[in-house]
């Protein structure tokens, strides 16, 4: 067992039973070039949350913990993005990117394309495992549940992009799904103003799971690794 400081209350976990879930880490949300960059997105705070999953994951392999990255991604005849009876096919950015600009069509989020792949400095190793999805919520027509049930995995980690968004809604579903949420608020990035960051870890803090730090797990299972060491 081990205890996570977090806010609003210390959270103990288990690593074995303790996923990393790495949301939408892509090009499209996380590049010069990508998707949010051209909506007109700042993606300056992408950089740091890249820095700290750098940091995260490999301490988080070592100690036995699972790593699942969820990859926003439509085939390339759009046919799992919705039709026009679909809130999707409305509001998804790349979506509506692709109806306002058509030679953008076939670039955003498209299986294979450059947006749509894992940025070069977070590629998954062998053994993670990767997820596809084509919502925001990362359990929505998915494999997700499934996998981690299979693992008997009770704790989510949640880094990535966009907090406001797509780690929002996979992480209260997680909640609502009886897992428990803990969102790492220096390994994420938001889009929009900055008070949809704040207004989205205050309502998470408060109503569907914890706050913690990068620093906070690595440190944690540093201490935990060297008290199981020989003296």
């Amino acid at each position: 067992m081990l205890a996570l400081e977090a806010r609003p209350e210390p959270v103990c976990i288990v690593p074995a039973q303790t996923a990393i879930i790495v949301v939408d880490m892509q090009n499209a949300f996380a590049s010069a070039g990508g998707m949010f960059d051209l909506a007109g997105f700042d993606i300056s705070g992408a950089a740091p949350a890249i820095e700290a999953n750098k940091r995260l994951l490999p301490v988080a392999r070592k100690a036995g913990m699972t790593v699942v990255y969820l990859q926003m991604s439509y085939r390339p005849d759009l046919g799992d993005a919705g039709d026009i009876s679909s809130p999707n096919y409305h509001k998804e950015l790349g979506m509506v990117l692709m109806r306002q600009r058509p030679e953008l069509r076939g670039k955003l989020l498209i299986d294979n394309s450059w947006d749509w792949q894992i940025v070069d400095a977070l590629r998954p190793e062998p053994a993670d495992h990767i997820i596809r999805k084509s919502r925001y919520s990362g359990f929505c027509n998915t494999g997700l549940e499934a996998y981690l049930r299979s693992r008997k995995i009770r704790h989510l980690l949640f880094t990535g992009v966009a907090t406001n968004v797509c780690v929002d809604a996979t992480a209260r579903d997680a909640y609502m799904l009886e897992f428990w949420p803990v969102l790492l608020e220096d390994a994420m990035n938001h889009s929009g103003p900055d008070f949809n960051r704040q207004s989205t870890l205050w309502n998470f803090e408060n109503a569907f799971g914890w706050i913690t730090s990068t620093d906070m797990i690595v440190e944690a299972l540093r201490v935990k690794t060297a008290e199981t060491l020989p003296a």
